[in-house]
């Protein structure tokens, strides 16, 4: 397996920067950035003439299924996914059957991906009402942060206690990570849903009973907790306008309390539930055109600071239930890059910004060790994209486990020529290579 390579005459995008170079790798890492540098003897060369390098993405928020739930996904089909679009670590929820909630459990998820996981991986552990002392105990080494359910979740995992939750926060050794919604504001709302819908809940309800008022309280609490106790806290999956005036712009250094959104809430709107109904129902909801344009004006003054996924396979038939039946989640890692860089291609984001939401936000964020940069001494993370090659997504071509998309049949206009993992090309643009794997991702801290 090569981990060498000389990647000629591309157009590198890092760090607010457009330029052209050379790119040497060597033993899995980025030996050499520069210009007319010659091939060695035992290098693979690839004239990248016309297409951007950028670091590979990390995404902070996927739910892989693994153990548990791996009729409709695992680490093995859903890390080949992240390859074929361009993502190389992943970060992945800890609502497994059984949820990671402990040291044993947590590394028993590390465990299996490191014997099937195409890209780099790391892993959450989880909270809930009874396993503070696990936080404690935690080594911030382990486990890019701890994640809390502060909404409904699976099993356990709904922290809804009041001192358990400022525990946590005062207790937490690592970023603490929130999904913010407001259970009993939800519950209410679904009760008034079924009263006049009965079991037949239209997907358009859906926004309106995960309503922007749960989101904005919860992250409401979520931050005075935070600032009561100088916790460092991410909040996930920011769908709504009225939560963004919570976060400052700017910078993501020096921040304590940041905030990330994913690809579907600039890509959907609630328009799109008549088209696509239950395959685009999520939690939180995808809601208004106003939201998804307010969103984007925020990723791209860094009031967002990462742009992620929150990745979440379910079958088909699942989906085809009805309402209170059908699960919430998308499958969104193959197509993720392509998405955030169509908001290039329309104008309402600088590729620069892409980058830095994509890429190195969430390597800051995370103090995740030398790799979401294109820098000489960082592991060869590299994803090559074609900005003039269209690409329609088609069924047939999906790599997650659950065989669906809720993008086909939409066209974006890049493509993902390659993706690198370590120095390893791991996507050839056509088709996966089996043999690559990933390597555990470890912080400074």
């Amino acid at each position: 397996m090569s981990t060498d390579w000389l990647i000629k005459n591309a157009e590198l995008v890092n760090e607010g920067r457009r330029f052209h170079a050379d790119v040497r790798v060597r033993h899995g890492r980025i030996e050499t950035i520069g210009e007319g540098l010659d091939t060695r003897p035992g290098e693979q060369t690839i004239d990248a003439s016309g297409l951007w390098l950028l670091p590979g993405m990390i995404d902070d928020q996927v739910h892989f299924r693994e153990p548990g739930l791996t009729h409709k996904a695992d680490i093995a089909h859903e890390s080949r996914a992240c390859a074929a679009g361009g993502i190389t670590s992943f970060m992945e929820m800890p609502n497994t059957r059984p949820p990671a909630l402990d040291r044993d459990s947590l590394e028993a998820k590390y465990s299996r991906a490191a014997e099937t996981s195409a890209v780099n991986y790391a892993f959450y552990l989880g909270a809930s009402n009874d396993n503070l002392e696990a936080i404690r105990a935690l080594d911030p080494k382990a486990a890019p942060g701890i994640k809390v359910f502060m909404g409904a979740s699976t099993g356990n995992m709904l922290v809804d206690n009041p001192q358990t939750l400022d525990g946590i926060f005062r207790e937490a050794p690592t970023p603490i990570i929130t999904h913010c919604e407001d259970t009993p504001m939800i519950d209410a709302l679904h009760a008034k849903a079924r009263e006049k819908y009965g079991q037949d809940i239209p997907a358009r309800e859906h926004p309106l009973i995960r309503s922007r008022e749960a989101c904005i309280k919860s992250t409401r609490l979520a931050i005075s907790l935070a600032q009561k106790h100088g916790t460092r806290l991410h909040v996930l999956h920011i769908s709504t306008a009225d939560e963004l005036a919570l976060f400052q712009p700017g910078p993501i250094t020096g921040k304590r309390i940041t905030a990330e959104t994913c690809v579907h809430f600039l890509h959907f709107d609630d328009a799109d539930y008549e088209r696509l109904g239950f395959l685009i129902k999520c939690n939180p909801a995808i809601k208004t055109a106003a939201d998804r344009q307010a969103i984007t004006k925020a990723v791209a003054e860094s009031r967002i600071d990462v742009l992620a996924t929150d990745h979440a396979p379910h079958l088909l038939e699942e989906k085809a239930l009805k309402y209170d039946q059908a699960p919430s989640g998308l499958p969104l890692v193959q197509y993720a890059l392509q998405a955030a860089l169509q908001r290039v291609h329309e104008g309402t984001l600088t590729l620069e910004r892409v980058v830095e939401a994509v890429c190195h936000a969430p390597a800051l964020l995370f103090n995740v060790r030398e790799r979401g940069f294109l820098r000489e001494g960082y592991a060869a993370d590299l994803v090559l994209v074609d900005p003039r090659k269209p690409h329609t997504v088609r069924r047939e071509e999906v790599l997650s486990k659950c065989g669906w998309s809720p993008f086909e049949g939409y066209t974006f206009d890049s493509s993902i020529a390659a993706t690198f993992v370590n120095g390893q090309r791991v996507w050839d643009g056509t088709r996966i290579d089996d043999s690559v794997r990933g390597q555990r991702l470890t912080f400074d801290r």
